[in-house]
């Protein structure tokens, strides 16, 4: 089944779902990625954090390269201009593939120059390299800054969204300026399955927990990301566009009123691999 798109600035089309990969590696990584996309799925989304680019390239090998939307992330600790180029380009070599059609700041790093980033994004851009620049984990406040230094337009910022995490105030913003939402996590790495609302609307529907989350952020004109080891959850999470929640349904879940992100914390450890930002 394929999911319908959202235009980005660039007038390219994004689909609404896309595979997740993050914590899968080897054969699993293969193995979800490959059901994906004999499901349907045209979006992978991966980073060089993730450690899987080159096991997704062989997958991605075996079928049409401009079929399929795909996302790489630059780790934080890669931002200045330099290390943004060659990440890009060590990210493109994993991944057998001489585009991206998306690449991101995984997370912002407050001690390298997002001016300095960006101008290594427009210079990925103008070469080619990247079709469409964004972020990812940016705040209202550090998305405002983004735009306004950056010589391509930042067209998504992918963030932690779920029912029990929607961060309003980052959506809103990102609505004001024609930012596309993507949801990281978009199951709350499964812990909202246990909300009771959640619990009663899969019942109503006869559906899976995980297709009513996705198909209420789908419905919000979020991007979902959702990812699996199973591929038969993989296959079912793309299964939303042939029905629908009743307002008063969905609108139960946006009711849901709890602020519980599984990996957005405030705080952050800087020494570790992610960062790698010495004192």
């Amino acid at each position: 089944m394929t999911a319908p798109t959202t235009t980005l600035p660039s007038g390219d089309e994004l689909p609404m779902v896309g595979v997740g990969t993050w914590d899968l590696g080897g054969d699993t990584v293969r193995d979800s990625v490959r059901a994906a996309l004999d499901a349907g799925y045209e979006h992978v989304d991966t980073a060089e954090g993730y450690a899987n680019e080159s096991e997704i390239g062989e997958v991605l090998a075996e079928y049409d390269r401009e079929d399929v939307f795909l996302t790489s992330k630059v780790l934080p600790k890669h931002l200045n201009y330099d290390s943004v180029v060659d990440s890009c380009e060590a990210s493109l070599d994993r991944l057998g593939t001489d585009y991206l059609d998306l690449y991101l700041v995984h997370w912002p790093n407050p001690a390298i120059s997002l001016r300095e980033t960006l101008d290594a994004m427009a210079k990925l851009h103008d070469e080619g390299l990247v079709r469409n620049v964004g972020v990812s984990n940016f705040s209202a406040y550090q998305l405002s800054c983004a735009h306004h230094v950056s010589d391509v337009p930042i067209a998504v910022n992918q963030i932690e969204y779920h029912p029990w995490n929607t961060q309003d105030d980052v959506v809103d913003y990102c609505r004001e300026t024609d930012t596309v939402v993507e949801a990281a996590a978009p199951l709350a790495r499964t812990a909202v399955f246990e909300d009771g609302v959640i619990r009663d609307l899969a019942e109503t529907y006869d559906r899976s927990p995980a297709q009513i989350v996705l198909r209420w952020a789908v419905e919000n004109d979020v991007v979902v990301l959702p990812k699996s080891s199973s591929p038969d959850h993989v296959r079912a999470n793309v299964d939303l566009f042939d029905w629908s929640l009743d307002e008063k349904d969905h609108a139960r879940i946006d009711a849901i009123d709890r602020h519980n992100p599984v990996y957005d914390t405030p705080a952050r450890d800087w020494t570790g691999d992610t960062y790698g930002i010495s004192e």
